[in-house]
């Protein structure tokens, strides 16, 4: 009897441990369809995207479990090199630092970090129609203590502004920083987590002011600013009003066409990343990459972003591990 138990436990554990397996690895079965598992992590900016992506390649490739959590670039980028997560979403540069610890990196999309404000606010006509120039949001995320909306417009007054930033390391801060000429650490305001976090407390704050990736201030639907926020327009050269060809923030499409043709400035317009620790080895997760080179960019403006130029996915489909699926 004892030998029965034993060797009934000793079947469990072989089938749990081949079961564990087959969860963990990916590849082809017999009849070459892909299945696995890809865990992905990282920046805000590129979660609607990737969502959009992961739903389209399982339609493909319903096998395949593809989990994707939020939480900032630099969480993606912890993540992915300390081996937690397959690939990592970065939506800033990467680092010699992080490329020398092995962060392998492909281009997939561009978009950019964008001011925002409250539509209620009492200056909205004369902040649409002048814009602040880079000087000025210096002065605003840069320097502590009170200030005031009219010392921007040339206004008699003294409304305070209340300014926000990110609490947490991520790209968005790192973009808008380098758009200042700092780094995040340098950002002075009210610090709340995550891009969702910032957008919704400007929608509630009159006399905010903040910056957003484009996915949380645009909506892809109406393809219009959500309810609630406005966005303060980058005035380049700092004259008195804005030139027409400044003027291209009324709709998600005019904003990603002046992106594409370098109307907006660069930063805080930025490439998009997806990064993984050393050349990725994870069957699934390359038949992804490659899915996200090809098929995958079509869907890339209706996201709401840009495409990327089809000489940059050529360059990146080469530098990606070729994988055979069984005939």
């Amino acid at each position: 009897m004892k030998n029965t138990v034993l060797f009934f436990l000793a079947l469990v554990l072989v089938f749990t441990m081949q079961s564990c397996s087959m969860e963990r690895g990916s590849g082809y079965d017999d009849e070459g369809n892909l299945y696995g598992r890809i865990s992905i992590s990282g920046a805000w900016a590129m979660y609607p995207l990737v969502v959009r992506w992961a739903e389209e390649f399982r339609k493909e490739h319903p096998a395949v479990r593809i989990d994707i959590s939020a939480g900032g670039a630099g969480k993606g980028m912890a993540d992915v090199l300390g081996n937690m997560v397959d690939i990592a979403m970065v939506s800033r540069e990467i680092t010699l630092v992080e490329e020398e610890r092995g962060a392998w990196h492909m281009t997939v999309a561009k978009d950019a970090v964008i001011p925002t404000f409250n539509v209620k606010n009492p200056f909205r006509t004369k902040i649409l129609e002048k814009g602040f120039h880079r000087e000025q949001f210096q002065e605003i995320f840069l320097h502590a203590g009170r200030q005031s909306w009219e010392s921007y417009l040339d206004v008699d007054g003294n409304t305070t502004m209340t300014v926000y930033t990110r609490s947490n390391a991520c790209g968005a801060a790192e973009v808008w920083a380098n758009y200042l000429g700092v780094s995040q650490e340098d950002i002075r305001g009210i610090g709340v987590f995550g891009d969702p976090g910032i957008a919704d407390i400007v929608k509630n704050d009159p006399l905010g002011i903040g910056y957003n990736n484009i996915a949380f201030a645009y909506d892809i639907n109406t393809r219009k600013p959500f309810p609630g926020l406005a966005v303060i327009p980058i005035n380049i050269d700092g004259t008195e009003t804005l030139k027409p060809e400044e003027k291209f923030y009324d709709t998600l499409d005019q904003l990603m066409e002046a992106i594409e043709k370098g109307l907006y400035p660069s930063p805080p317009a930025r490439n998009l990343y997806l990064v993984s620790n050393g050349p990725p080895e994870n069957v699934a997760a390359i038949a992804f990459l490659h899915w996200i080179l090809e098929k995958g960019q079509m869907f890339v403006s209706e996201a709401g972003y840009v495409r990327i130029p089809e000489s940059e996915t050529d360059r990146h489909r080469q530098r990606l591990p070729v994988i055979s699926k069984p005939s």
